[in-house]
């Protein structure tokens, strides 16, 4: 790509913050490099949802939404089906919406992020080996030789992030001893528009529609403490069959149907919130920063907004004043830290309630969400609240054209 005269970012990482950074800096008039160490883009998982501020980002940054995952309204209930809470969006937010809340596949949502890249944004095997933050420049060295220089630098690089430590030194992750088994099935007709987070004393059985380049289906998971230090399940079907005994025949109707290929599992991981960000010219998005539990449905969403506003917010500032960078990159931090540090702490007590709770309270826990609002008033109402606060802050405007809209960036795809 040719210089730009607003100036050059370089972001690392090619996940959904990545490319959704990328993607807003470049319908602002900066010059943009994604840097992605693998040699294709995967999607880091398989099932995903997503509130509707990503949504509206999304659309607003060039990205094809038309059709994008399956609405539904999402209710928490009990293994055998009784209703604890149901998360309230506003009906304008549903009418906008179809209901609001999607299911997805990740890889779905990766690739119209990537079809929206223009040519020669995304650069596939670069490893970064060295960051030098100086003379008004950020300099970066990769494994396979190559060197780039940049205004601002963004490590969008994920919870093993290398911009992270080279900021701010290494620190352990916290391991939740949580582990989930995730996987999804297509469907001739459409799904019902209803998703349901269900537990038992111990483990949650959970299912939600899902939309996938134009096929209906379901995705569900199943999810509970683990033992890290244990080998895993050796077959995923049959472990996942067996949690769900007790609950609901729809939810044990869907794990039966599911091809064994299209299951995944994964350890749930996440840091305490991160103090500060930013430190000269560069910063962090999405799990760099902020990884986040999946019991918020959350974390590939925050990192959507997270390039949204840090690209806003440079926007506002010549990139060739260190000091007004500098500020720039605080401002971004500063709007997003209490929001990602509710939602993402918000996540990790929850799974801890839900899941780590020793088991003479366990009754009294369930009694209470059984026979009071309190789930209701925290999950069902409160939370959707501090989400949907978010579309305030994001602009309207009409959908950004690029070139990327007539042409595809040539990227080998991933199953």
């Amino acid at each position: 790509m040719g210089t730009s005269i607003k100036g050059t970012i370089a972001i690392v990482g090619a996940g959904p913050g990545g490319m959704a950074a990328a993607l807003a800096a470049i319908r602002l008039g900066f010059n943009v490099a994604l840097f992605e160490r693998a040699t294709e883009i995967k999607a880091a998982g398989n099932i995903l949802n997503l509130w509707p501020p990503p949504q509206k980002i999304l659309k607003l940054i060039g990205v094809d939404t038309e059709d994008l995952g399956a609405p539904c309204r999402t209710f928490f209930e009990r293994h055998d089906g009784k209703v604890r809470a149901e998360v309230i969006l506003p009906p304008e937010v549903e009418r906008e919406y179809g209901g609001g809340f999607i299911g997805l596949l990740r890889w779905g949502l990766y690739k119209r992020m990537v079809d929206a890249l223009p040519p020669g944004v995304l650069r596939l095997d670069h490893t970064l080996t060295g960051v030098r933050d100086g003379a008004g420049k950020v300099h970066l060295t990769f494994a396979n030789g190559q060197n780039f220089e940049a205004d601002v630098l963004v490590g969008a690089d994920g919870i093993n992030s290398f911009v992270r430590k080279w900021l701010w030194g290494d620190a352990p992750i916290r391991h939740q001893r949580l582990h989930l088994v995730g996987g999804y099935l297509f469907l001739d007709t459409p799904p019902e528009g209803r998703g349901v987070i269900a537990h038992n004393r111990t483990t949650q059985v959970s299912y939600t529609p899902i939309r996938h380049e134009g096929k209906w289906g379901y995705e569900w998971w199943v999810l509970e403490a683990c033992d890290p230090s244990q080998p895993p399940p050796g077959d995923l079907l049959a472990y996942s069959r067996d949690r769900a005994r007790g609950f609901t025949q729809r939810v044990r109707d869907l794990i039966d149907a599911t091809p064994v290929a299209h299951l995944q599992r994964w350890e749930i991981r996440d840091r305490p919130p991160l103090k500060q960000w930013s430190k000269g010219r560069a910063t962090l998005v999405g799990d760099a920063a902020h990884p986040t539990s999946p019991y918020a449905a959350y974390g590939a969403g925050m990192s959507i907004e997270d390039g949204y506003f840090l690209a806003r917010e440079l926007d506002a500032v010549s990139l060739s004043d260190t000091e007004a960078v500098r500020q720039a990159l605080q401002r971004y931090e500063d709007r997003r830290k209490p929001h990602t540090a509710q939602v993402s702490q918000g996540a990790y007590h929850t799974g801890r309630a839900f899941h780590h709770m020793p088991k003479a309270l366990r009754p009294v826990r369930d009694w209470v969400f059984d026979h009071t609002p309190v789930l209701q008033k925290f999950v069902g109402d409160a939370m959707p609240g501090h989400i949907l606060s978010q579309l305030a802050e994001i602009e309207d405007a009409p959908p950004f054209e690029t070139a990327a809209n007539r042409h595809r960036v040539p990227v080998r795809a991933a199953p």
